[in-house]
């Protein structure tokens, strides 16, 4: 019997590509590697590569390793080009090489305008930079806000304008553990943004579209005027309009934190669930030309051809361009022959994709997706062969839910480690909202399909709203269990991978009866309980002052171990988006709950006192005498709009350190600002820099 890794490799050959293509894409983002000396590596490495067919056979078997080294290197160095090439810094034509603020840019819209709270967002792409009357034609994108104003003029689609106002670089609130938007919107090629008022840009005659957005913005009109004419009920609507086509601008967002605590947000995000269930459906109305001769080869081309339809009416969002890039590969290969692994086949579409798009490797959807099919092939037997029942009806039932458990042994690593929470009725709502949800998309495609006829349409959008009404109804009441969500769960990268580590030991176990497998799952098991328990004993020693960027806001944490004591503005408190968004990821990291007084903090009007360091806040006018010895401040916080002058204050107490939070307006900044330079007081503006963070356990 050959060693069991030797055959694995055998069977997955483009594993062997793919794992090398990812360590290039990884280098070089974390490197920033100059191009030439890529170019250079991957040029030696292809000639290598390719005189080693010059070596005799018999010398060539002896020396496979190193033709394997060869390629490794070549596959590195190409995933590293890749990541390059596809940085829009890197260009010679990003319009921010050529841009200043006092040049007018050129822009047209990529989509139509999203209505939020308080303005209208849309992405643009950047045309032209206008200098000196002379138009350079440049790339890159930029996300655009346009004041809600009964001036505003007609904007859609393609519409180009040029825009009189200078640009902002997109940048993270900098609060611990917060979610990296920079990078998130570079990857998308997105850089800089502006907040325009009605005269400050100017609407040109002239517009930018292409034919996939002509054909699709209308069809995708259509589609939601139908759903929305027949399906009554603004939650019903909104959900109808996400399974379908993936538009979420009219989802309840309590609805979707409901499918989020429960663990079923993957059934309104447009997904590999729905790409799979497309493509079961076709297989199966398909399946009567698999036994004509002729015919056999026509039934993928047409499975195909709906999951790509399916994806333009989504809107081609990534994350459904690469489910179908996967089931695509996935039905070309079983129409190739039976013995094609389905392993190989993941590992192609995965490396197809990468080499369209290296930064998806960053995508969560990217990973969960591929982590949850793999999981299934991997476990989907074992967990259903745990329980033998009879009755077919009761048997699907089972296997559809162990379908589900099998899927969330890979993703949970995931999961944790990017929302640090774990749906502990995943099972319960999986149960329902899996099926439920399937009907429902199939009874929303056919009531596009009846339409045309107003009765049956209505009909059948009564019985989708009643559908969508029970899914939700369900939904919201599991939530209230007691058990439903386990939140504030905080593991590391090397965590994510033991527990990687551990799955596959137990999965080798499973497949092929090694008890190898259970050693190396235990031991990673081990590791993992090591470093978490470890992770919280450093916890439990922590001393922490954090002042966060939150704008328009005060926030301040007072860390003493497990436990955070806030001071801030009580609205902050009170407006659970805001509070998660800014203030929950750095509780979460540093592993802190609150609670209602902490050890060796005096709190008074304007002073505190916390582990022996001084603290002055300043949110309104002080007044003060002037002391006959300077007291020494460890910490001055300035917040809101107080009238200060920091020369004056500098006369009564010794300042070491400053910090502007997020309520501060940024016309006073630049006076404060000067002053702490001609007083070389050091100082902190969370707007710029991110937020304060006072280490007082070194």
């Amino acid at each position: 019997m050959p060693f069991p890794v030797v055959y694995f490799w055998r069977q997955v050959p483009f594993l062997r590509y793919l794992v090398p293509l990812i360590a290039g894409i990884v280098i070089q983002w974390h490197g920033q590697l100059p191009i030439a000396a890529l170019w250079m590596l991957a040029g030696i490495a292809f000639i290598f590569t390719l005189s080693f067919f010059a070596v005799p056979f018999f010398k060539r078997y002896k020396l496979s390793w190193l033709n394997g080294a060869y390629a490794s290197v070549l596959f590195i160095s190409i995933g590293a080009l890749l990541a390059w090439y596809h940085d829009i810094r890197n260009s010679n034509r990003w319009f921010a090489k050529h841009y200043s603020q006092n040049f007018s840019i050129v822009v047209s819209l990529d989509e139509p305008l999203v209505e939020k709270t308080r303005s209208f967002k849309a992405d643009a792409s950047v045309r032209y930079v206008l200098i000196n009357n002379q138009v350079n034609p440049v790339k890159g994108k930029v996300i655009l806000y346009f004041r809600k104003d009964s001036l505003l003029p007609e904007l859609d689609y393609g519409s180009m304008i040029v825009l009189n106002k200078s640009l902002q670089e997109i940048r993270n609130s900098g609060n611990p553990g917060g979610f990296d938007y920079k990078r998130y919107a570079l990857f998308q090629d997105i850089t800089h943004q502006a907040y325009l008022k009605p005269d400050e840009f100017q609407i040109l005659n002239k517009r930018q579209t292409n034919l996939f957005q002509r054909l699709f913005y209308p069809a995708r009109e259509k589609v939601l005027s139908v759903l929305r004419k027949n399906i009554k009920g603004d939650k019903e609507a909104g959900l109808a309009e996400a399974l379908l086509i993936g538009y979420k601008n009219d989802l309840d967002k309590t609805l979707v934190q409901s499918y989020t605590n429960t663990g079923v947000v993957h059934v309104i995000a447009i997904s590999g669930l729905h790409i799979g269930l497309i493509y079961g459906l076709l297989a199966l109305l398909l399946k009567p030309l698999r036994k004509t001769r002729y015919a056999r080869w026509l039934t993928p081309l047409l499975i195909i051809a709906g999951l790509w339809a399916f994806s333009w009416l989504a809107g081609g969002q990534p994350s459904v361009l690469r489910s179908a890039v996967m089931f695509t590969c996935i039905a070309l290969g079983q129409s190739f022959g039976r013995n094609t692994s389905i392993y190989n086949t993941l590992a192609f579409s995965a490396f197809i994709l990468l080499c369209y798009n290296p930064y998806w490797l960053w995508d969560v959807g990217f990973q969960l997706s591929y982590a949850a099919v793999l999981s299934i092939v991997i476990f989907m037997k074992p967990v259903y062969n745990w329980f033998y029942i009879k009755n077919k009806i009761l048997d699907f039932f089972w296997k559809l839910n162990a379908v589900t458990l099998a899927a969330q042994i890979l993703t949970l690593p995931v999961s944790l480690y990017h929302f640090h929470q774990f749906p502990g009725s995943f099972w319960l709502t999986n149960f329902l909202a899996v099926p439920l949800s399937s009907l429902i998309l199939v009874g929303e495609i056919l009531l596009c399909i009846v339409s045309f006829v107003p009765p049956l349409a209505l009909l059948f959008g009564k019985i989708l709203a009643w559908l969508i009404w029970v899914m939700n109804s369900y939904i919201e009441r599991i939530e209230e269990l007691p058990f439903a969500l386990w939140d504030g769960l905080q593991i590391s990268f090397i965590q994510m991978i033991l527990l990687f580590g551990f799955a596959a030991g137990m999965g080798y176990w499973l497949l092929e009866k090694v008890k190898r497998g259970v050693v190396a799952a235990l031991v990673c098991l081990l590791v993992f309980a090591v470093l978490r328990s470890y992770s919280f004993i450093v916890a439990s020693r922590q001393k922490k002052i954090i002042v966060y960027n939150v704008p328009q806001h005060r926030a301040i944490d007072f860390i003493d171990g497990r436990h955070y004591l806030f001071t801030g503005d009580s609205d902050l408190v009170a407006d659970d988006f805001a509070r998660n968004f800014h203030l929950k990821p750095s509780r979460v990291l540093h592993r802190i709950g609150p609670t209602e007084e902490i050890n060796d903090l005096f709190k008074g009007s304007n002073y505190m006192v916390y582990k022996s360091k001084m603290i002055l806040l300043v949110d309104r006018a002080i007044y003060f005498n002037k002391p006959e010895e300077r007291k020494a401040i460890d910490l001055l916080i300035i917040s809101k709009n107080p009238g200060l002058y920091i020369p004056i204050l500098s006369h009564a107490f010794n300042i070491k350190q400053v910090v502007f939070d997020g309520s501060v307006p940024f016309w006073k900044l630049p006076y404060w600002k000067s002053d702490c330079d001609s007083l070389h007081i050091p100082y902190h503006d969370v707007n710029e820099k991110g937020a304060f963070v006072m280490h007082l356990d070194r």
